[in-house]
């Protein structure tokens, strides 16, 4: 094993160690650990944004525009997100940070509508589908589709606010709540499992790389 290699092997180890140091309590080694991961991660980030979307996108077109018409048109148009870009870093200079609004709004109201048609084409009217569908084939199959529906009716109703919540609506609203609880634990369930994953990451780790690899100089 290079030397190098074994180096950033060592530094990994101890930075993972500084941070596994929060499960005592929080201590100056987590907040130094923790400082290191966030400056690189931010410094390896803006590289990466540089070179992939402002050296090609906006730097390059204005050196090198292209001959004729269209270069020149081509500079025209990146000029523009770059003046707005530059108007939202104005917001640090309080005198002229209301320029900043500008460029908030047609970021917002363009995103707006690049979103709406696609939440709506790719989320609910596949949704809407998969609600209406006809029940079966075979009894779980229908089941599934009676959950599927008998959720989605419940939930509205625990979400229409112009009818008082008591009798039958406020029942129908509790099963909605139900299924809510359900969606939110399932989804703090997946969340909880990418964690973990993350964890067993670093352990085999500690373990194959530096325990196996560098301390006892065993072959992977």
């Amino acid at each position: 094993m290079a030397i190098g290699e074994v180096i950033g092997i060592w530094i990994a180890a101890i930075l993972t160690f500084m941070i596994f140091s929060f499960l005592y309590k929080d201590n100056p080694v987590f907040k130094l650990g923790e400082h290191i991961f966030l400056g690189f991660a931010v410094g390896y980030s803006w590289c990466i944004y540089y070179w992939n979307d402002i050296f090609p996108q906006a730097i390059q077109p204005l050196a090198y525009p292209g001959p004729g018409l269209a270069g020149n048109w081509h500079r025209f148009s990146v000029l523009i997100p770059i003046i707005l870009g530059i108007f939202i870093i104005l917001r640090i200079v309080p005198s002229l940070a209301w320029l900043s609004r500008n460029s908030f709004a047609l970021y917002i109201g363009g995103f707006a509508g690049m979103a709406v048609p696609n939440v709506i084409s790719g989320v609910f009217l596949p949704q809407l589908t998969s609600t209406i569908a006809p029940l079966g084939p075979g009894w779980a199959a229908g089941l599934t589709q009676f959950v599927l529906l008998l959720g989605v009716f419940c939930t509205i109703v625990f979400f229409f606010f112009s009818l008082e919540h008591t009798g039958v609506v406020g029942k129908v609203g509790r099963i909605g709540v139900l299924f809510i609880m359900v969606a939110f634990g399932a989804s703090f369930g997946y969340t909880v499992m990418a964690r973990i994953s993350l964890l067993i990451g670093r352990f085999q780790f500690l373990i194959n790389d530096w325990v196996k690899g560098v301390i006892l100089h065993q072959a992977p």
